[in-house]
């Protein structure tokens, strides 16, 4: 069975958050065998100057928006996506498609996880903005 590669320049072509997820979905095999698996590994890619050069890269590109989308901007602790799965010998062999921002996109922990576990109601969807709902201690 071929595996699709996903790519930004496709993933930007699909207007709506719930068209890019389904793009992106994959339906989850749990327990698969990745290089999260490796606590080593996974510290070795994101903890290297050349990955956290790239994640801001990413973030500024995404407008810090979950899927790029506007109107979906994270309020919280940002992850990017690898589009396509990441194996050990990627880590290892220092694989350019690791740092390749076609292959990457900003996401929040549950879209991130609805993602590789197919499914869509994990997604929190955005709150209706107020004035000064990042300031709380302000009102009116």
């Amino acid at each position: 069975m071929k595996t699709m590669i996903r790519t930004y320049s496709e993933l930007i072509t699909f207007p709506s958050f719930e068209e890019r997820y389904d793009y992106l979905k994959l339906d989850g095999s749990v327990g698969i065998e990745t290089f999260g698996f490796d606590r080593v590994l996974n510290q070795m890619l994101y903890r290297s100057q050349k990955w956290r050069s790239v994640r801001d890269r990413v973030i500024i590109r995404d407008n810090g928006c979950d899927l790029g989308v506007e109107g979906y901007e994270i309020r919280g602790s940002v992850l990017i996506h690898h589009m396509n799965p990441v194996t050990i010998n990627d880590i290892l062999n220092q694989s350019e498609s690791l740092f390749d921002m076609d292959y990457l996109i900003t996401t929040t922990l549950r879209t991130h996880n609805a993602i590789h576990y197919g499914d869509y109601r994990l997604i929190a969807m955005p709150q209706e903005r107020s004035k000064n709902d990042m300031c709380p201690w302000k009102h009116g």
